[in-house]
């Protein structure tokens, strides 16, 4: 049984804004490998939720402890490598006007990197002394041999990088999992030189597809801790430290077998068109669509 502890507003620290917003649904019993792990098959469960009527996050008390989460990311399985070559490369397209915008480009930092594949985007971006840093073991392993060197496995913690040392640091669909998300985003301003950037991507809650869906979207599950807004992510970067925040709807693509994964249907149904799109070219055609991301930028002063 995981070990959960009450957790307060992450932006705001303290709940006296704060109503249970979902009661938890969980069920231990049906957690299996890729429970922590990205890109898995949904089990539609999360911890008890609250909504800070402050700034508009969504957030999880109780939830597990920092520990506990440590260990299970690093013991997490990994089988989406084809997903995270696209998702790099469609984030790969988002981060070009960035890097436009930036005096010089080197150093950049990928936190929660996966198997790296965001780092090629990187350096064909035109960023030198490229890395990443990531907490589980089996994306790593599964790296391509060009980029699994630029990877340091562990958790990204304060005190790992110098000051003013790096030009852009990104972190895609890793801030809802988080603990203590705020200090994540001092960490990166304190990394970032001037006149850097941060690059964020994450779920917004209040996109159309989660607000037809409810508690049926696979955003709501157990490794999300909270779930941003609009309001809630720029909240978030300005109380970091960050100015000129800006926050945008991107548009993913992946094969539609994966989109299928996603939608709330029966599991047998959903096993059987699994079943038979596995078997033919259908599954892996690849579709665009707005799954409801948040793209946010923020840059240091």
């Amino acid at each position: 049984m995981l070990t959960l502890e009450p957790r307060l507003c992450p932006i705001c620290g303290t709940n006296a804004h704060a109503d249970v917003k979902y009661p938890e649904r969980f069920d231990a019993a049906a957690l299996d490998d890729f429970a922590f792990a990205s890109r898995k098959l949904p089990e539609y469960m999360h911890w008890q939720l609250r909504r800070c009527r402050a700034c508009d996050l969504l957030f999880a008390d109780p939830a597990p402890t920092p520990a506990e989460l440590g260990r299970l990311y690093r013991e997490a399985a990994f089988d989406s490598g084809r997903e995270a070559g696209l998702a790099a490369r469609t984030y790969g397209r988002y981060l070009r006007p960035i890097a436009a915008g930036l005096a010089h480009r080197s150093g950049a930092l990928d936190i929660g990197t996966g198997d790296g594949e965001f780092l090629r985007e990187l350096i064909a971006c035109g960023f030198t002394d490229v890395r990443g840093v990531e907490p589980s073991t089996a994306p790593i392993a599964a790296a391509a041999a060009d980029v699994r060197p630029l990877i340091r496995q562990g958790l990204f913690e304060p005190g790992g990088y110098a000051a003013d040392s790096l030009s852009l640091v990104s972190c895609f669909q890793t801030i809802e999992h988080l603990s203590d998300p705020l200090a994540l985003t001092r960490e990166m301003h304190r990394i970032l030189r001037p006149g850097g950037a941060a690059f964020l991507i994450g779920h917004d809650r209040t996109a159309p597809s989660a607000r037809l869906l409810g508690e049926r979207s696979p955003i709501f599950d157990i490794e999300h801790l909270q779930l941003f807004s609009p309001r809630s992510l720029t909240a978030l970067l300005r109380a970091a430290g960050f100015q000129r925040v800006t926050i945008r709807p991107i548009v993913n693509r992946y094969p539609l077998a994966y989109w299928l994964r996603l939608f709330p249907a029966p599991a047998a149904v959903k096993a059987a068109l699994l079943d038979r799109l596995g078997r033919g070219r259908l599954g892996k055609l690849v579709l665009p669509l707005p799954a409801g991301n948040l793209a946010a930028v923020g840059w240091k002063a």
